[in-house]
């Protein structure tokens, strides 16, 4: 083989190409040849550009070159810490300069090892290869969870299957990523073919985290927002009461349902609307599921539990609520447990009874049963307080309901995203709850009522959806659900509600709640001592919420100084002022914590009650 000058005939290629992987030798000693024949490689001749001489690459002394000593590395062909010495010879201060990055360090936040770049199967660093853009390892992608990789590749991006398995469907409009970031043969040829722009994404399935050890660090990872900055300061989000926070897997679903499936659901015969009704009946089952609720269509989509018992309040209520029948609700309540029946008491003549509470904030099941009797139509309560965090027993409550002949709702805003919801262990007629505070959307919940009762219920609006058929004589409806949801419905967040529940189903609800446990349990210990702190709400059992206030400050002082620290609270009355008054108040500061908030946020809080509780007044 010669080499050939800057005049001569194109570069000769050897003799036989070997299948599969190229040769490495071959390629060398081409590359070799090439950057010789530039012009001035030979010298600053007459007709050649000037240049700089190429130095002679000298190796270290008892450096061994092997195979491949004066071509360039190709991917993987160094053991990690290998190719340290560099392949042209470097000045002091290069090498000076050069020596801390060859020091250990810590294992990065993704996981990724100091030397990912220069093994496989990423790219060699001296090509410009990196390991940047490997989305960090997730539980929601466990090996051995149906084979899938722990990395969110492209091909993984599309993960919402079909309700039925549909064979050989097309690839998305995305090339593949390879081991060395570039793409397969296949998906060239494709792309040149121009046939893939005008075919569906293949829908697969949507990973979920691996259930096992909880993993805190894991969870924070799939939620956004909470590398923000406030203040300065990496966000605290302790407003989790007010709305939770949305995983990563929410947010690319909802961007799924309008990027790929979005239209009106029902009545229509084309693709998308298929595609979109599938994925709301699909979130529809999920929410069954999730609270163990007996058949689909018992479960009706709202806008969330205010609108849901609106929607009973309105429709079964009026039908069964008259003139001197009474209403039971707990001291507790939230305002949209209580305004409604006022709303509909006023109207017909019915009375609003009311549970007390105990010095701890739970109710007083003595003083319950003594309210019951025969003019009690329902009694509605909360299965969680949002102002003080008290568990109440639900249970017992409806079962004492259903032996005197009264229906039960319970609200389940606050219990949804911490405990284990079971309407049929439950018993109760009515369930409802919100989107928004189990890592959903806002704007979206659901009601569950026992199939009998729906049935007997009248719609509580009209419109297109709910309707069988129309006549200006009459109007015949839909059985329930759908006589419950008319018009256009939220339908991209229901599809997102099911994504967020799907996301809890995979860390196990009772894994969330046993952490919560333990955190809301680290926090208390430590604010309770603390000079000026008035704990308001202290029941035995309580799910994720702390309420108090600070002896010189107001509550909202209070909520100011933890925002300047990056700390996000709420304070005020909470929407539930009959029970913040029992206790003879009409605010409070109300940190409350979901599963992705840690004992050093907990402990970032305490420092700053600490300081407001020691400084001078």
């Amino acid at each position: 083989m010669t080499i050939p000058t800057p005049t001569s005939n194109p570069l000769p290629v050897p003799d036989a190409v070997p299948q599969g992987l190229p040769d490495v030798a071959a390629l060398t000693s081409l590359a070799a040849q090439f950057f010789a024949a530039l012009p001035g490689a030979a010298g600053n001749g007459a007709g050649h550009l000037p240049s700089n001489p190429v130095p002679a690459n000298p190796q270290p002394a008892g450096f061994s070159p092997g195979p491949l000593a004066h071509g360039p590395a190709l991917p993987g062909a160094f053991a990690p810490g290998a190719n340290v010495a560099p392949a042209n010879p470097q000045d002091g201060a290069a090498v000076l300069a050069s020596t801390p990055s060859l020091a250990p360090k810590a294992v990065a936040a993704n996981g990724l090892p100091d030397h990912a770049a220069i093994v496989p199967p990423a790219l060699n660093g001296r090509f410009g290869g990196h390991s940047l853009g490997v989305s960090q390892v997730s539980p929601r992608t466990a090996p051995g969870a149906g084979g899938a990789s722990p990395f969110y590749f492209l091909t993984d991006t599309a993960p919402y299957a079909p309700q039925s398995p549909a064979p050989d469907l097309p690839r998305e409009d995305r090339v593949t990523a390879r081991s060395f970031g570039l793409p397969g043969a296949d998906d060239l040829k494709a792309l040149l073919a121009g046939d893939q722009a005008t075919k569906a994404p293949a829908r697969a399935a949507t990973p979920q985290p691996a259930r096992g050890a909880f993993d805190v660090n894991a969870v924070r990872r799939d939620f956004p927002i909470l590398q923000e900055r406030v203040n300065g300061r990496q966000l605290v989000w302790f407003d989790n009461a007010a709305t939770t926070q949305k995983p990563r897997q929410v947010i690319e679903r909802l961007s799924y349902f309008y990027e790929h499936e979005n239209s009106n659901i029902h009545r229509a015969a084309h693709e998308l609307a298929a595609r979109a009704t599938d994925a709301y009946e699909k979130a529809r089952e999920t929410v069954r599921r999730f609270i163990n609720a007996p058949s689909v269509n018992e479960m009706i989509f709202t806008r969330g539990t205010t609108e849901s018992i609106n929607l009973i309040a309105k429709s079964w209520g009026a039908r069964n609520i008259g003139e001197g029948d009474e209403i039971i609700v707990s001291n507790l309540e939230h305002h949209a447990n209580i305004v409604p029946w006022q709303q509909l008491a006023g109207s017909v003549g019915a009375k609003i009874r009311v549970i007390p509470v105990d010095d701890d904030g739970q109710v007083i099941l003595s003083e319950y049963q003594r309210l019951l009797g025969p003019k009690v139509k329902l009694v509605a309560v909360t299965q969680v307080s949002n102002a003080l965090g008290t568990v109440v027993p639900v249970k017992e409550i409806v079962d004492l309901a259903h032996r005197n002949g009264s229906r039960a709702l319970v609200d389940g805003a606050q219990s949804i995203s911490h405990m284990r919801v079971d309407v049929q262990d439950i018993g109760a007629d009515f369930f409802v709850f919100s989107g928004h505070k189990i890592f959903g959307p806002t704007g979206i919940g659901a009601v569950w009522a026992k199939a009998e009762i729906l049935d007997d219920m009248p719609p509580w609006q009209g419109g297109g959806n709910m309707i069988e058929d129309v006549t200006f004589e009459r109007t015949r409806f839909q059985p329930a659900p759908n006589k419950f949801e008319a018009g256009t419905g939220n339908i991209a967040d229901a599809v997102g509600l099911g994504a967020a529940l799907e996301y809890v189903e995979g860390w196990g609800i009772g894994t969330i709640g046993r952490y919560e446990h333990e955190l809301l349990d680290y926090a208390t210990h430590l604010l309770r001592p603390i000079k000026g702190v008035r704990l308001v709400g202290t029941a035995r059992d309580k799910a994720s919420v702390l309420s108090f206030t600070l002896a010189g400050y107001t509550t909202h002082e209070v909520g100011v100084a933890l925002n300047e620290e990056g700390i996000a609270v709420r304070t005020g009355h909470h929407c539930a002022q009959p029970i913040l008054r029992r206790f003879g108040l009409e605010t409070t500061v109300r940190p409350s914590l979901a599963f992705y908030n840690t004992r050093d946020e907990v402990d970032r809080f305490i420092q700053v009650v600490q300081r407001l509780s020691q400084a001078p007044r």
